[in-house]
């Protein structure tokens, strides 16, 4: 006896070929059959036409903490998201070291967020088995992040590692990928890992191939150094002999829109000399992330603690300001060229600001009677550096040719859920793609959209049996509806679940049905490795 049945459905099975109809069986947490099965099952439902399809892997997001907070995972399950990798652009709350604790609690918090649990791990694989223990309703895979290795074993120092300090980050490295980590992920706009240098970097990732691991990069600059940035860490993984993924691929700034096809060139030219190079993209012209990062990358140094206390000083602020009104060509100054009115303050750690959560820079400084620079740095010194942005940098155009790109992934780069007002894609990635560009626009077919969403990323992160509708492979399952699937996410009231995801099914058991949790947690942590999967 099957465990479910799956009756009437139009199955798209995330290889990219047509859709068919059938039916699909599933027993003990895998797929069991695929076709017209009149085999007794304990449960049947008939999906009356609807699209069966595998889970969506949201292969790029910093849930690393809300999960274990979360563990039911309802924002990402209502989208149809049944497994989620962590750990990316550098940033994870492991490994941890006592000595710089705090540091690292502080350099994850606008992106990750914070914890209600006590922080009782220390290395990746005391990280995995907190997560175990949370019995998380979806699946999840970890990176080890470069940032917080690098935290762990020489703070915020802005210098090169010791021989010494090296040989102790590529040990934490492998402890990472001995515990099942996918690879090592890189955020090379942030402090401290902006201050590594590409030789460094190819020395930790010489690391990776005895464990089939991935080097996956937030890349040093995604505006007027775009193709330096993608060269760089080209020129890393070609000498350590890795595969590349280039997170959240953009152009970003408007005198650097139109440049991203330069950089889908440059990716193509190395897959066709045998290099295994792809990339990701959201489908939205806005980004998510930290206020920090539109400082000049000096300010930085330290930690956050030392550059809010840096911004104390009058001399300081008005070096800063100089810089940020104008062009720059080491580093990119993606204010001057968007302005202050694409950034708006998504959440805020200082009560005097919190009233202006979701409204743009040039708003609140307007309002304030202040100069919109004044009014960032003044925030940054409220909240402890402690702000999230949403920034409007790039053009709807780029995004296009980005999503149709055949070796760009989709994911949501979906920073925590605190306070304020978060971006939509957080809420509203993977249907935002089925309604809008499949259906609404038919920009994409729904085999490609799907296959994105599923078994490419299943492949390139090494997850193992999923991502495929196929008899052996695990159940992970979304079932949606074309006529009324839609996200419902805006940058106004972005925690709306959306619409038209009917069933989602993790590991076999039904976890979601018509927008209603099951409490069903049936995730867990997918292993990584040599000899798993």
């Amino acid at each position: 006896m099957l465990d479910v049945v799956l009756k009437n459905g139009r199955i798209v099975d995330g290889t990219g070929n047509p859709w068919y109809h059938g039916d699909v069986g599933l027993k003990n947490g895998v797929i069991s059959q695929i076709g017209n099965i009149n085999m007794a099952s304990q449960e049947t439902i008939d999906v009356q036409g609807q699209y069966v399809s595998p889970g969506f892997i949201d292969g790029h997001c910093h849930s690393d903490l809300m999960v274990m907070d979360h563990p039911h995972s309802n924002i990402k399950i209502q989208q149809g998201v049944t497994t989620e990798v962590v750990g990316n652009c550098g940033l994870s709350p492991a490994p941890f070291t006592p000595k710089y604790g705090d540091q690292l609690k502080e350099y994850i918090k606008p992106v990750l967020g914070t914890t209600d649990k006590e922080w009782t791990w220390q290395s990746i694989e005391d990280y995995v088995n907190q997560l175990m223990t949370t019995h998380p309703s979806e699946n999840v895979a970890t990176y080890v992040a470069h940032g917080s290795l690098r935290i762990a074993v020489m703070g915020f120092d802005q210098r090169p590692a010791t021989k010494a300090e090296l040989q102790q980050m590529k040990e934490l490295l492998e402890e990472g990928m001995r515990a099942g980590a996918i690879g090592l992920s890189i955020g090379l706009l942030y402090a401290p890992g902006s201050y590594a240098s590409r030789e460094e970097l190819a020395e930790l990732c010489s690391v990776l191939p005895k464990y089939n691991g991935l080097f996956a990069t937030h890349i040093r600059g995604e505006g007027n150094n775009l193709i330096p940035s993608i060269k760089e860490v080209i020129w890393i993984a070609e000498k350590s002999g890795v595969p590349l993924h280039v997170s959240h691929l953009k152009a970003a700034g408007k005198r650097n829109w139109g440049m991203i096809m330069e950089a889908v060139d440059l990716i193509e030219k190395c897959r066709q000399r045998g290099m295994n190079v792809t990339c990701d993209m959201y489908p939205y012209s806005a980004g998510s992330t930290t206020l920090t990062t539109l400082l000049p990358p000096w300010v930085l140094e330290g930690g956050i603690e030392k550059t809010v206390n840096r911004l104390k000083d009058r001399t300081t602020q008005e070096k800063v300001k100089k810089e940020l009104n104008e062009e720059q060509e080491d580093w990119d100054n993606l204010v001057v060229s968007t302005g202050w009115d694409s950034v708006y303050v998504s959440s805020i750690a200082a009560a005097k600001y919190q009233e202006y959560e979701g409204q743009h820079i040039a708003e609140i400084s307007e309002s304030l009677r202040m100069d919109p620079v004044d009014t960032a740095l003044d925030m940054l010194i409220q909240a402890n550096g402690n702000v999230s942005i949403v920034f409007f940098h790039m053009s709807e155009a780029d995004v296009k040719d980005v999503i149709r790109y055949k070796n760009a992934l989709i994911a949501s780069d979906s920073l925590t859920c605190s306070t304020g007002t978060p971006h939509p894609r957080l809420f509203g990635t993977f249907p935002k793609v089925l309604s809008k560009f499949v259906m609404e626009e038919g920009f994409l077919t729904i085999e490609d959209a799907v296959r994105k969403m599923t078994s490419f990323p299943a492949q390139k992160f090494n997850l193992g049996k999923r991502g495929l509708i196929v008899p052996g492979y695990h159940a992970d399952i979304a079932v949606f509806d074309p006529t009324t699937v839609e996200d419902k996410a805006s940058y106004q009231n972005p925690t709306q679940y959306p619409e038209g995801i009917s069933y989602v099914f993790v590991n076999g058991r039904k976890t979601s049905a018509y927008k209603k949790h099951t409490k069903e947690r049936s995730g867990g942590v997918i292993i990584a490795g040599p000899s798993i999967n």
